[in-house]
């Protein structure tokens, strides 16, 4: 298995808290020369305990065909500042907005699968300059869960580290791309996630408090919603957001996909976005 080296390549912008958020910009060098130099920009937005190498199979896609390509480790999460002084919904949108605004992105096309769905929904409700377009993967506005915290810390708490090896890892987590995630730390065996424990239950406390169904209606962008056939979204999400936002929004179900939609079947996404996208310019 090919060694992690989550640096290479990697940039960083300083938020306006401080937060150094450790990023990815792809240009079109590759795009072949039949295809059309107006392919929207992509910023990819991971999920929860996750990394921008998540994306890299789709980034590759999304290259060939003629996007540029921004992926980045969320605050708190990979490469960016591992214990940011916030963690709310509105520093995660804010952290978005700012590569938007620094690397002249907009308007964009937001794809983000679970928390970076929510973050990506949150931004094309608030900053609708911003954004062309938008595709959330296993994730809605939801709605208040006093029970997510404690799960996410007792799935955090499962993991069995320091893993042994990286074969052991991606056993377990059941993804390669999760075990790239992951880091050797100096003098100690092993390899170990490159998140905070505390900081990943903290970032979900508003989620576990909160619906953003209000939002969720704000959005005036095209939007495409994704959901694994085996994925983890509550029973009639997706129903109720189409019916609460009819007009200009579309849905896909990605047959023996999980909540990784991105990882299980990710010829499948692409080929979703890019028949959206095709329709939506």
């Amino acid at each position: 298995m090919t060694r992690p080296n989550p640096t290479n390549g990697t940039t960083h912008l300083t938020t306006p808290d401080g937060t150094r958020i450790a990023y990815r910009d792809r240009d079109r060098d590759h795009t072949p020369p039949h295809l059309p130099p107006t392919a929207p920009a992509v910023l990819l937005l991971h999920g929860l305990a996750g990394h921008m190498g998540e994306w890299d199979d789709l980034t590759s896609r999304l290259l060939a065909a003629g996007h540029r390509v921004v992926t980045y480790d969320a605050r708190g999460h990979g490469a960016s500042t591992r214990r940011p002084p916030a963690t709310t919904r509105a520093a995660h949108v804010q952290d978005a907005v700012s590569l938007i605004e620094n690397l002249s992105l907009a308007p964009v096309t937001l794809v983000g699968q679970s928390l970076g769905g929510h973050t990506a929904m949150l931004l094309a409700s608030a900053r609708p300059d911003l954004v062309a377009s938008l595709v959330l993967v296993e994730a809605g506005p939801a709605g208040p869960n006093p029970d997510l915290p404690a799960q996410i810390a007792a799935w955090l708490d499962g993991w069995p580290t320091p893993f042994t090896s990286l074969e052991e890892a991606t056993a377990f987590l059941g993804h390669e791309a999760w075990a790239r995630g992951l880091e050797e730390r100096d003098g100690q065996p092993g390899w170990y996630p490159r998140t905070d424990r505390d900081t990943m239950i903290e970032t979900v406390s508003e989620l576990a408090a909160s619906a953003y169904w209000t939002q969720w209606s704000r959005i005036r962008c095209p939007t495409l919603l994704v959901q694994g056939e085996n994925g983890t979204m509550r029973p009639g999400e997706p129903t109720a957001m189409l019916t609460r936002r009819p007009a200009g929004t579309e849905y896909t179900l990605i047959p023996d996909a999980s909540h990784d939609v991105h990882l299980d079947q990710p010829e499948a996404l692409h080929e979703a976005i890019a028949a959206f996208l095709l329709h939506t310019r």
